[in-house]
């Protein structure tokens, strides 16, 4: 067993595990944090997608021993002020929402790239997201609800 201390969210936490489990595990199980979904286990669907130290990664593929002095963001850390964050409204808003599985780790990747770059263009919105799959919306509306985040940020 290992003890890890990170921030998760925006809060400080401590957790005693294996050092073989993998993030998406420890989230889900030990925090019950359930928003972050486990899909293919490979890293090729971006259904588990968290920030890790400014980074969209996939928790699937991170293991916990790596989280070690990190700072987590997943999907319930993206909320403003207690309400869902605008990015999670204009996805609402813009019908970028389907059956929902792909939804967080979508959400998840394009606050990443908001955050490092708050007016991205078409062309960087579709790598930011090129490693989420989606079998819903096609992929348009998802990309029209990032741009109207960023017009937004951006008055």
């Amino acid at each position: 067993m290992i003890e890890l201390k990170f921030i998760l969210n925006k809060k400080e936490v401590c957790v005693s595990t294996k050092p073989s489990v993998r993030l998406i595990d420890l989230l889900r199980d030990k925090f019950n944090l359930t928003g972050t979904k486990e899909g293919c286990s490979i890293g090729e669907c971006g259904a588990c997608t968290v920030i890790m130290n400014g980074k969209a990664v996939n928790s699937c593929l991170v293991l916990a021993g790596q989280c070690n002095s990190a700072e987590i963001i997943t999907i319930e850390g993206i909320e403003k002020d207690g309400k869902i964050h605008p990015l999670q409204e204009n996805f609402l808003k813009s019908g970028a929402v389907q059956c929902g599985f792909c939804t967080p780790g979508m959400i998840v990747s394009a606050y990443a790239l908001l955050l490092e770059n708050s007016n991205p263009t078409e062309e960087e919105i579709k790598d930011a997201i090129a490693g989420n799959l989606c079998r819903c919306t096609g992929y348009k509306q998802i990309i029209d609800a990032v741009e109207k985040s960023a017009k937004e940020v951006n008055g």
